[in-house]
């Protein structure tokens, strides 16, 4: 077993060192992206998401209780981006329904891009991926013919397939990169829409609350 993993480390190494400067480039651009979705993927699933439905179950209990002050607590007990929005509708309660769509819609535009951040940097490193794995490409293949047209004929074959290798590698480890970078952007972004679409839902549901609520005071 011992044996194996050393020639799999061999292997990988030498597959590296084979495709030239571009596999260093690339290695470090698909680094940061795995490091950006790291850092993005912990934000949203435990800073920014929330049982939503769970949650305003219990908002729903405080304010049909006619304790708003009880849900404003209940709001304040974490750093979700749900109960942020939900918690400065809350506090314009006795205010009319204008008033309380502003506070939801301006703390609204203020949470978004906090949820939504760096996310198009992940896109972007897809890309460049690709693109340097066919820079990397280009250049093995201009070397090999290089080098070619002035080697001495009984080495040809193999100074072109050297350099067909070389450029060969950087395109494989580009495309790899951009793949699972996309990859994770696609889920990111799937866990992101998620809690912006519960914020709009969540957000018509309070106003909708607070409106019963003040009927029901007046009758």
């Amino acid at each position: 077993m011992e044996g194996s993993g050393l020639t799999v480390l061999n292997d990988l190494a030498a597959f590296i060192q084979g495709g030239g400067i571009f596999m260093g480039i690339i290695l470090f651009i698909w680094g940061l992206g795995i490091a950006i979705a790291f850092e993005r993927y912990r934000k949203l699933s435990k800073t920014y998401d929330v049982d939503a439905p769970s949650f305003m179950n219990e908002i729903q209990r405080y304010v049909l209780s006619n304790d708003i002050q009880g849900a404003i607590r209940v709001c304040s007990g974490t750093l979700a981006a749900l109960p942020k929005v939900l918690k400065n509708g809350l506090k314009r309660a006795n205010q009319g329904s204008e008033q309380i769509q502003n506070a939801l819609d301006a703390t609204a535009l203020e949470v978004v891009p906090k949820v939504e951040m760096r996310l198009n940097y992940l896109q972007l490193i897809a890309n460049i991926s690709t693109l340097f794995g066919l820079l990397g490409t280009i250049q093995g293949l201009i070397q090999s013919f290089s080098a070619v047209a002035m080697a001495d004929p009984a080495q040809k074959a193999e100074i072109l397939a050297q350099g067909i290798s070389k450029a060969m590698n950087t395109t494989a480890l580009g495309l790899f990169s951009a793949i699972t970078i996309m990859i994770l952007h696609a889920v990111l972004t799937s866990k992101a829409d998620k809690i912006i679409n519960e914020i709009d839902e969540f957000s018509v549901k309070l106003l909708d609350l607070l409106g019963t609520k003040d009927q029901q005071k007046e009758s």
